[in-house]
């Protein structure tokens, strides 16, 4: 058995067994399921009619890698880590925050601003604390119902990391600082034609 196992291994069986010339113990030994699941897929019982989720689509195999198999059925079906990784990495899950972390995230906004109100925009600040721009809109403002009297760094509140937060601090100050080279270059052109 492989060390990955496929992204919905059953569903991807299902492909197998109905687009593919493969033996049932290429397709259990790729999907990490036992050889008489697979033989149960190919019945048609009604356990495992399921959509099947083509594994060529979805970039877990190469139709090379399936064609290889088919010609020999004492190969076996090797998983494309690269492509199964980047498809995981690539989806990001909203995360729960407990309430109490939830009744915290005015304060972590009203810290952000307080240090780095000059350098990231509310927007930014609304994704670092998973909150909503007119939520930081209001905050910078001073429009909340109760003053804001304590500071939270939302990175021990645990609403971003803090390799999230450096981040956008430095893409922050890069444009802060091209956005002053511009001006300095914009007044030193208009003195020169004055």
């Amino acid at each position: 058995m492989s060390d990955n196992k496929p992204l919905m291994p059953l569903a991807t069986a299902v492909w197998l067994v109905d687009n593919t010339a493969l033996s049932f113990s290429q397709i259990s030994q790729f999907c990490q399921l036992h050889e008489l699941e697979v033989q149960s897929i190919a019945d048609g019982e009604d356990a495992y009619r399921m959509q099947g989720l083509n594994p060529i689509a979805s970039g877990q195999l190469t139709m090379d890698e399936i064609k290889r198999c088919e010609g020999d059925h004492s190969l076996e079906l090797q998983l494309q880590n690269k492509k199964s990784e980047s498809i995981q990495s690539s989806v990001k899950t909203k995360k729960y925050l407990p309430l109490s972390v939830r009744q915290e995230r005015p304060k972590a906004i009203a810290w952000l601003i307080r240090e780095y109100g000059q350098i990231l925009t509310d927007t930014q600040i609304a994704k670092l604390t998973s909150s909503t721009k007119p939520t930081v809109a209001n905050i910078r403002a001073g429009n909340q119902s109760q003053p804001i009297t304590e500071f939270r760094n939302p990175t021990d509140l645990g609403l971003c990391t803090y390799e999230e937060l450096e981040a956008l601090v430095e893409k922050g100050q890069r444009k802060a600082e091209r956005e002053r080279k511009a001006k300095e270059k914009a007044e030193k052109l208009q003195s020169t034609t004055a």
